[in-house]
C-alpha cells in the first residue's frame, strides 16, 4: 500500500462508496467519478485507482472490518461518507480552502482554460492525439474522426480544427506563420505540445484512450 501526503485512512470509505456504485467494481482510471473524487481530495487519480485495487483484494484486518460493516449496507455507507466529507470540509471546499496555499499540478488539466472556458488541457490533449493521426488536408470539420471527437468532448468540429491549426504552428515539421499566432490559445496549446509533441505518439494515444472515460 502506497503512501501519499494528502491521504487519510478515513478516505477508504469514500473509495468504497465509489467502488460500490453500479456497476460495482474498480472504476476506470479517468472515469468522471474517479476524477471528481481525486479533485475533491487533491490526490492524483492514479493513486486512488491503485488504492481501490488494494481495497478490493486487501486482507488487512481494518479494511476487512470496513467491508463487513458497510458493503451490504449502502445507506449506512452513504451516511458515513457524507459525514467524512463534512468533517474534512469537502462539501464547502471554497470556504474550507480559503487562505490555504494549494499548489495545483495535475488538477489544472481538468480545469477550464482562462482563455476559453469551453476548453481544458485534457481536451487539448485529446485534440493533439487526433492531430497526429491526421494529415493537414484532412483537418477539416467534415472529417469523420473530427466529428466523432467533437461529440465525445462536447465541442463543435470547427473549434477542433481551429485548435489543430494552432498545433500546426507548434509543429516543427511544418512552417506555419499566420494571424493565428496571436491567438490567446497559442500558449496553452504550446504547453500541451511541449508535454507530448516530442514524445512517442503511442504514449499520447494510450493517455487519450484512458481519458475518453472522463467524457462518457
Amino acid at each position: 500500500m502506497a503512501n501519499h501526503p494528502q491521504w487519510s485512512d478515513e478516505y477508504w470509505l469514500l473509495l468504497m462508496q465509489l467502488y460500490m456504485k453500479k456497476p460495482i467494481g474498480i472504476k476506470p482510471l479517468y472515469s468522471r467519478a474517479m476524477v471528481d473524487l481525486a479533485l475533491m481530495l487533491h490526490i492524483e487519480p492514479k493513486f486512488l485507482y491503485d488504492q481501490m485495487f488494494f481495497l478490493q483484494k486487501s486482507e488487512q484486518p481494518s479494511l476487512k472490518l470496513l467491508w463487513d460493516k458497510y458493503s451490504k449496507h449502502p445507506k449506512k455507507l452513504e451516511q458515513k461518507a457524507k459525514l467524512i466529507q463534512e468533517q474534512f470540509g469537502f462539501q464547502h471546499a471554497d470556504t474550507f480552502f480559503q487562505d490555504v496555499d494549494i499548489h495545483e499540478t495535475w488538477e489544472k488539466d481538468f480545469r477550464p482554460l482562462e482563455a476559453d472556458k469551453e476548453l481544458s488541457p485534457i481536451k487539448l490533449i485529446m485534440i493533439l492525439n487526433l492531430y497526429f493521426q491526421l494529415t493537414p488536408v484532412t483537418m477539416v470539420p467534415e472529417t469523420p474522426e473530427i466529428e466523432d471527437l467533437a461529440k465525445l468532448i462536447h465541442l463543435n468540429p470547427e473549434k477542433i480544427t481551429n485548435i489543430m491549426d494552432i498545433y500546426q504552428i507548434c509543429d516543427p515539421y511544418l512552417t506555419r506563420d499566420s494571424f493565428m499566432a496571436i491567438t490567446p490559445l497559442l500558449k496553452p496549446c504550446e504547453e500541451i505540445w511541449k508535454r507530448f509533441g516530442n514524445e512517442d505518439p503511442q504514449n499520447l494515444y494510450t493517455l487519450a484512450s484512458q481519458l475518453k472515460e472522463y467524457f462518457l
